[in-house]
């Protein structure tokens, strides 16, 4: 693997604008399902997303919620360029002809009111939730997935009581991985590995998979889509097909559909390492800013 620093702000600069790196072929896909952005957190990658959407083409867009932080948001205001490039890269799509559809939740659930009037802002249709035909013709769900979270369905206020040991977990990956660019080391989620470690999460994202897999099997649907919890996947329970898109605050991950039908989670960090060009010696990118302590809390 290749450790070498890359320049991802010029590289997310240049692909907005339509410029690509020499030898740098753009995605093309037939849907592209994100989930998880949590715009307006200081958690949020929001650089590395402009940079994954203005890469990709697609026919069909899924937004598949938590995309802005309307929690966070009440509390406290953080929106810098690389947010408005994430928002601007998505209408953009939509005015290239993409189908957009943006389907809300918990955390931007005050879209949700507007669901009742079928509202479509710019070419983005507000959904509570759609049904995905593959291109072999099997039917997906497609759903953020809190329902089936027990702490928000039944006592929404015990979810925000997690704030605090997530906000530790987000500033301790923060600094962590200004450590590793100063090293020259690529990025890599402390926080999504130390969540794996804890034999409960396991045991909860387990039983929220299933829960997503069965309400797929229960409508009649192959497989379903979802997000919420941060953990992306792909994998077969039972019969139905289970993918769930990841995030934007930890691992980076979105679900794609190639044209031939295949599926692939886009590990973008990853992804891009392969893609760009290495940095000289000598020629690095300067060090960013180290993280400031008031790292704003993403909790699923």
């Amino acid at each position: 693997m290749n450790n070498m620093p890359y320049n991802l702000a010029g590289l997310a600069a240049g692909l907005a604008a339509g410029h690509s790196p020499q030898g740098f072929e753009p995605a093309r896909y037939r849907a592209v399902f994100i989930s998880d952005v949590h715009l307006g957190t200081k958690g949020s990658k929001a650089e590395m997303l402009a940079a994954f959407l203005a890469d990709a083409s697609c026919e069909t867009m899924y937004l598949v919620g938590d995309i802005i932080d309307g929690w966070r948001l009440k509390r406290s205001w953080f929106w810098d360029r690389h947010h408005d490039a994430v928002l601007r890269t998505i209408l953009r799509h939509a005015r290239h002809g993409t189908e957009v559809i943006y389907i809300p939740g918990n955390h931007d659930e005050m879209l949700r009111d507007w669901l009742p009037i079928g509202l479509e802002i710019a070419g983005v249709r507000l959904a509570e939730e759609a049904v995905h035909v593959t291109a072999d013709g099997q039917k997906l769900l497609v759903i953020h997935g809190d329902a089936f979270d027990s702490v928000v369905r039944y006592a929404a206020f015990l979810a925000h009581l997690g704030d605090h040991a997530y906000t530790a977990a987000l500033v301790l990956n923060r600094w962590f991985n200004w450590g590793r660019r100063h090293l020259g080391y690529p990025y890599w989620s402390l926080s999504a590995w130390l969540k794996r470690q804890v034999k409960e999460a396991v045991k909860f994202i387990d039983s929220f998979e299933v829960a997503l897999a069965q309400e797929a099997k229960s409508r009649e649907m192959d497989g379903v889509v979802c997000g919420h919890i941060h953990h992306a996947e792909m994998r077969m329970i039972g019969t139905t097909r289970y993918f769930n898109t990841g995030d934007w605050v930890e691992t980076c991950s979105a679900l794609v559909e190639h044209h031939d039908g295949r599926f692939e989670l886009i590990d973008w960090p990853t992804a891009i390492r392969a893609r760009v060009p290495v940095v000289p010696p000598g020629r690095e990118a300067a060090p960013a800013d180290a993280p400031v302590a008031d790292e704003a809390a993403v909790p699923a």
